[in-house]
């Protein structure tokens, strides 16, 4: 009677010391996945893995990115600034700015202003009056300095001037509507690339939690199988179950990256510089 009770206690000890260490390889492993996720989990590198090894800079997944990011208004100043498409349309208006004011003053090219100076007897283009001296009024006229403006003034100028400078200032103005709309067209991608990376760093966040507890049951389902407790077809489940995990988590990260550098494309200036101070 006292061996079996003495047998018993001994297997309730054992089995305590057992659940114990079960216990204690559970809190070690989220304790593990914890600081993964503080970690490397929980900071996006755009570094070597990323292709990029002159950047060193880390997002924080577990932050929003609104948070670590400069206002959206002023990442959309900074877009405009930076846009090779506005810059474009930028020179497009000032090129037709100036030929709006060209057009303005075009009628200029019809007026001509003249100066010499002439010597000599010219009376042999002379009509033959003479003047009251008796020398030559046209040969009198003809020598010396003369100073005066040639003005021609075509029918053209008088009825298709103002429609020509018409036509320069309407296409001034339309260049100045495109830029508006080029504007535009650039807020709304930044505004969709904007609220995908927004999206997919949300999706991160799970799919990172997902994995990790994946990971915590891979540990725990180790320690099991060394000592007889889960078969072998559980065990693989469990590690397929966590080698899925793994690759959408991977998939996951893939795609904020992705959306990080589109984001970095259309503002045209590095990430580094638009995260708050």
């Amino acid at each position: 009677m006292f061996n079996l009770k003495f047998n018993f206690f001994n297997l309730q000890f054992v089995s305590a010391m057992r659940g114990g260490i079960l216990f204690a390889l559970i809190l070690i492993s989220v304790t593990i996945c914890n600081g993964q996720n503080r970690g490397a989990r929980g900071l996006v590198s755009f570094g070597a893995s990323s292709g990029l090894a002159d950047d060193t800079l880390f997002l924080d997944v577990n932050q929003d990115i609104a948070v670590q990011l400069l206002p959206f208004d002023d990442v959309m100043k900074i877009a405009v600034s930076h846009s090779p498409a506005i810059k474009y349309q930028n020179e497009v208006t000032n090129g037709l700015n100036s030929a709006y004011q060209g057009s303005k003053v075009q009628i200029l090219q019809n007026i001509a202003g003249f100066a010499n100076y002439s010597t000599g007897n010219q009376a042999i283009i002379s009509t033959g009056t003479t003047s009251i001296t008796g020398r030559d009024a046209l040969g009198q006229l003809s020598n010396g300095y003369r100073v005066g403006v040639d003005v021609r003034l075509p029918i053209y100028e008088l009825f298709g001037r103002k429609h020509q400078v018409r036509q320069a200032y309407s296409n001034y103005r339309a260049s100045v509507i495109q830029k508006d709309i080029v504007e535009l067209q650039l807020k709304e991608q930044l505004i969709g690339v904007y609220q995908d990376m927004i999206t997919t760093q949300q999706l991160l966040k799970v799919i990172l939690l997902d994995e990790q507890a994946s990971l915590t049951a891979l540990r725990v389902a180790e320690v099991e199988i060394q000592k007889g407790r889960i078969s072998a077809n559980e065990m693989a489940m469990i590690t397929s179950r966590y080698v899925q995990a793994k690759t959408s988590s991977e998939q996951a990260k893939g795609n904020f990256l992705k959306n990080v550098h589109y984001f970095e494309a259309l503002v045209g200036v590095p990430i580094q510089r638009l995260k708050r101070n």
